[in-house]
């Protein structure tokens, strides 16, 4: 049996992506979220609603889901370069990392900012650190986020996204394959700086009207290894979440699937099982 963990991104993006996540914690369907920091529904009462799932026992460990992408504004003063008092667009955002543009300061201070704001609203460091569009494997704020990762949390792990498996099968997938040289690149210095990244992971797709999630994800569960991470997107649909984001009915599609009657005989067909957490804070 392989034990996984199934993680759900974008805690606190709006109410009904936080109700969502809860759901299927409570149902024993994921086993990880990512906490956005940066999105109005991640204060205090959402994220003791969150916690406080693991108060009996421990069910899910809770990540800080790095963000430096329009239309979330930085959490420090000064970071540059904005648009309208924003973070850049994805696009711009790639472009400015891969031209060695940021101010690498200025990212340091925005991702340890974000850190805090964490600690502030739940009251305890993260399990993990990944990012809201993967800005977390990006060069310069790859640099900037294992920097405080070691700096100031060297005990927990980091998310990379790269693939496990024969590299012929990904070639296929820009999508995967891209995730996949720049995690390359993000584990090497992890592991050169002393700090744990997952060993496989799964769940990049093409956010396409017609993406069927219950067929896509047994795929991801195809050579994933044991600790391996699943990224996933449930939520429900509200007003705040369309104002924020473009993916929405998907969200929603991941959710039926997930708090459905067909995930548990999946993952026994696969041989896994979500890992067990054995603290609220897993090492």
């Amino acid at each position: 049996m392989r034990s996984i963990w199934l993680c759900a991104d974008d805690y606190g993006i709006s109410p009904g992506v936080n109700i969502a996540i809860r759901d299927l914690v409570v149902r024993g369907r994921i086993n990880a979220t990512s906490a956005l920091v940066v999105g109005a529904s991640c204060h205090r009462a959402e994220a003791m609603a969150l916690e406080s799932l693991n108060r009996d026992e421990p069910r899910v460990a809770i990540g800080l889901h790095v963000a430096l992408t329009a239309p979330f504004r930085p959490t420090s003063p000064g970071f540059l370069p904005l648009a309208d008092a924003r973070f850049m667009s994805l696009g711009r955002t790639v472009a400015h990392a891969f031209l060695r543009r940021f101010i690498s300061d200025a990212l340091v201070r925005e991702i340890a900012a974000q850190l805090s704001t964490f600690v502030q609203v739940f009251g305890r460091l993260p399990d993990y650190i990944d990012g809201h569009h993967h800005v977390q494997l990006l060069p310069q704020v790859r640099d900037a986020v294992l920097q405080v990762a070691k700096e100031q949390v060297p005990n927990i792990w980091l998310r990379q996204c790269g693939r496990a498996g024969r590299l012929a099968a990904r070639l296929g997938d820009y999508k995967t394959f891209f995730l996949d040289a720049l995690s390359a690149t993000f584990r090497r210095r992890a592991a050169a700086l002393g700090l744990r990244t997952n060993p496989g992971f799964a769940g990049a797709y093409a956010f396409e009207d017609d993406a069927y999630f219950a067929a896509l994800f047994p795929r991801f569960l195809d050579g994933l290894p044991n600790g391996g991470v699943v990224m996933c997107h449930p939520g429900f649909v509200d007003d705040e979440l369309r104002s924020l984001d473009s993916l929405t009915t998907l969200r929603e599609r991941e959710y039926a699937f997930l708090a459905g009657e067909m995930f548990a005989p999946v993952l026994a067909a696969q041989d896994v099982v979500l890992a067990r957490l054995q603290s609220a804070r897993p090492r």
